[in-house]
């Protein structure tokens, strides 16, 4: 048994440390932990990645999983966020399938599942890390640190930082891409199970095995790529026994003895590396190509330090970030869904405190990097090497060392190298446990350390089962960030509360001058409110900020027309289009601004561009028919509505619109049928009622007139015209029963 294992005896007792026991206990941990959100909403993310993704739908090819991106669009694309991950989303359709439909439990259910699922395979990945690679004469590898590897599995369950991944959906590519990589690792483990007659381990199956699981996580997330890295640090450092400080004082002694080390002979170890090299360049080659036009672009708010002038400043905040990382993982008190947009003050002076942080994350890593690689314990160095390892290689690309990242600080990017922290905060209990007397003691810190994450799971679980609960949570935390309170005031206006909408909307504007999405969207309240001026002063500082943003002009566009500036109000729409030339919304609002302008023949030809990029945009084809009835071309309003409905055959209101036409042309019969059908699917709607009755009345059904009138007049007592129509149909009724008479 390791000796690290000894040293938490006191933790755990040997009665619980049989290794099904152990991996029932981490399994159930990790799901009580994030169960709460099983029932929550799709939030923040979740509506791009998922509800509006039509890759999740059965209408789109599977083909077309491997030429889109995350979010459902086009590699190709200049827009295209260059998220490339098509295993997470066939697993999203696969949910959407099975489900019937977007309804969010099955999603939070598979997830829950997959971290219950990671948490026990940590225990034989820890048991490796701790325990090193020792097998029977049957093949099975030995548990030597059963109470390392139990503590250090139940740390990784119940750490709070890994909410994000768990609770929110989109996490899941993280989650996929955890479980590969750990597949991964322990199918690498397995190339050394056997020796050969030279006694060097090689097992050509298992690194190939090793590498495909490799590219399987990369195809859930990027991220999964630096398994092959980790795969080949385990290879040189741990089964090569490569020792540094033994290296580098033979080179400081000029010792002859140099030439001959094991490791630059072993053609086995040289082999595999120059596997897993070919196997990490293919994977990159292929991931290049199908990026096609390039990495994407990032703006300042999403990455301020990227965008900092000087080379000095951008690595002083990069290595700031990455002391906030780390902080989390040690205390993850402080989560917050987004960090960008002034959450993060950039570092400008070498006065600012905050250096403290670069400094003491360095002396810190430093230190234990120099024991992990020089120290003369070869035990400590396997696990020192491993949980650095695991803390940094996952880490990297996150880390703006090779490319720019589109965030400031990531819970999710968290999740493997939480493996890591793990690791080095389990042997600091085993060395502290070892050199004190109150083993009582840290046992209490431990038990009290995994009681207060696990309350800290169930806690933040519950603020991500909705987004008005995950964004106020985040004012707490991150009050300076523009992001959180745009969120919470798209939320209040989403539930109609506009007016408290309005005031977290400016706070964001005020916070970040630039933020145009602010702008447009608190233009659109106050253009819905007719506060018509200074809603357009906003939007065109919008779209001075950001000339090509399209919603923005075609919201300055309505509200030009709002104004009566036409002339100005195409141009608007005209600007949108130009930059989004598939825009069916703004070749509707174009089409009304004609129409105000009696410019028929262009709005109908506007309308008509609308519902052929959205086939399904049934305002358009309402708009088409009602210009055509009141300009008296029935036929032509007729065959329109008749195209509508076979496209569109359960939109209530073009059955409305057709039965209008129809009924003008006489066809009664046919009319009547259309208007019950829509009353049948919108009873409540009056002037279904109201039209239904003009139609008995030309038609000569009095009582049946009669009677669609009064449900009319009950359910709108204020329609002038309805009231009229039944005045006339009360009069000849009277008529009629004094002839009678």
């Amino acid at each position: 048994m390791a000796v690290l294992d000894t040293d938490l005896d006191h933790i755990f007792p040997s009665s619980v440390l049989p290794p099904l026991w152990a991996k029932l206990v981490v399994g159930l941990v990790a799901i009580v932990c994030f169960a709460r959100s099983y029932d929550g909403d799709f939030v923040f993310d979740d509506s791009e990645a998922i509800v509006n993704n039509k890759d999740l739908q059965a209408e789109t090819p599977l083909g077309d999983l491997w030429h889109h991106d995350f979010w459902g669009s086009r590699l190709s694309s200049n827009t295209s966020h260059k998220s490339y991950r098509p295993l997470t989303v066939l697993t999203f359709r696969i949910n959407y399938y099975l489900s019937g439909g977007f309804h969010p439990v099955g999603f939070h259910v598979v997830n829950i599942l997959l971290h219950g699922g990671i948490s026990v395979l940590m225990v034989d990945v820890f048991s490796v890390l701790f325990g090193g690679l020792q097998y029977t004469s049957k093949g099975r590898r030995l548990h030597l640190a059963p109470r390392a590897s139990l503590l250090a599995a139940l740390l990784f369950a119940v750490h709070p930082v890994h909410t994000e991944c768990v609770a929110g959906v989109v996490g899941r590519a993280d989650l996929l891409c955890a479980l590969f990589f750990l597949l991964s690792f322990l199918g690498y483990c397995k190339a050394f199970r056997e020796s050969n007659k030279e006694g060097t381990y090689s097992s050509t199956f298992w690194v190939l095995l090793s590498i495909f699981l490799g590219a399987v996580s990369m195809l859930c997330k990027e991220q999964g790529i630096t398994v092959l890295g980790l795969n080949a640090v385990f290879d040189i450092l741990v089964i090569g026994k490569f020792n540094v400080l033994e290296i580098v004082q033979k080179v400081l002694h000029k010792d002859k003895s140099l030439e001959s080390l094991g490791m630059l002979r072993n053609g086995g170890l040289l082999f595999r590396m120059t596997l897993l090299t070919s196997g990490g360049a293919g994977m990159l080659y292929v991931r290049w190509r199908i990026m096609g036009t390039g990495p994407p672009a990032f703006t300042e708010v999403d990455n301020p330090a990227s965008f900092a002038d000087g080379m000095l400043v951008r690595a002083v905040n990069y290595n700031y970030y990455y002391s906030l990382n780390a902080w989390l993982l040690l205390c993850p008190w402080w989560l917050c869904f987004d960090w960008s947009m002034g959450c993060i003050p950039l570092i400008k002076s070498v006065s600012d405190w905050r250096v403290i942080a670069l400094a003491a994350l360095w002396f810190c890593l430093i230190g234990l990097i120099c024991q992990a690689l020089c120290s003369e314990d070869g035990h400590k160095r396997r696990i020192l090497t491993l949980g650095l390892g695991f803390l940094v290689i996952p880490f990297l690309p996150a880390s703006n060392l090779f490319f720019r990242v589109g965030f400031v600080v990531a819970e999710r990017v968290l999740y493997l190298p939480s493996v890591g922290y793990c690791v080095l905060l389990t042997f600091g209990f085993g060395a502290l446990s070892k050199h004190t007397k109150k083993k009582k003691l840290i046992a209490a810190v431990v038990l009290g350390i995994l009681l207060i994450n696990m309350l800290r799971c169930v806690v933040r679980s519950g603020q991500w089962r909705s987004e008005e609960q995950l964004f106020r949570s985040a004012l707490s935390v991150c009050p300076l960030n523009a992001k959180v309170h745009y969120n919470i005031g798209k939320n209040l206006a989403d539930k109609g509360n506009q007016t408290a909408a309005i005031r977290y909307y400016r706070e964001a504007v005020r916070l970040n001058p630039k933020y145009v999405h602010a702008m447009n969207n608190l233009g659109n309240i106050l253009k819905e409110r007719n506060e018509l001026q200074e809603a357009e002063e906003l939007l065109s500082l919008a779209v001075r900020i950001q000339p090509d943003f399209a919603a923005a002009w075609m919201n300055l566009g309505i509200v030009q027309n709002s104004l009566k500036r036409f002339e100005a109000a195409e141009q608007s729409y005209r600007m949108a289009i130009k930059h989004r030339r598939k825009y069916p919304d703004c070749y509707y609002n174009l089409g009304r601004l004609y129409a105000d302008l009696n410019r028929h023949v262009d709005a109908l030809n506007a309308w008509r561009n609308a519902t052929m990029l959205k086939p399904e945009h049934s305002l358009a084809w309402n708009n088409m028919i009602i210009l055509l009835d009141n300009t008296g071309n029935l036929a032509q309003a007729e065959a329109v509505g008749r195209e509508a409905l076979e496209l569109i055959p359960n939109d209530h209101s073009l059955m409305f619109s057709l039965a209008n036409v129809l009924g003008k042309s006489q066809k009664y019969k046919e009319s009547e049928a259309l208007f019950l059908k829509a009353i049948k699917a919108n009873p409540n709607a009056a002037s279904y009622h109201g039209n239904l009755a003009v139609l008995y009345h030309r038609w000569g059904h009095l009582d049946l007139a009669k009677k669609h009138y009064e449900i009319s007049l009950q359910l709108d007592p204020m329609a002038s015209g309805t009231k009229e129509n039944y005045g006339l149909l009360r009069r000849k009724l009277e008529l009629m029963q004094k002839k009678d008479v």
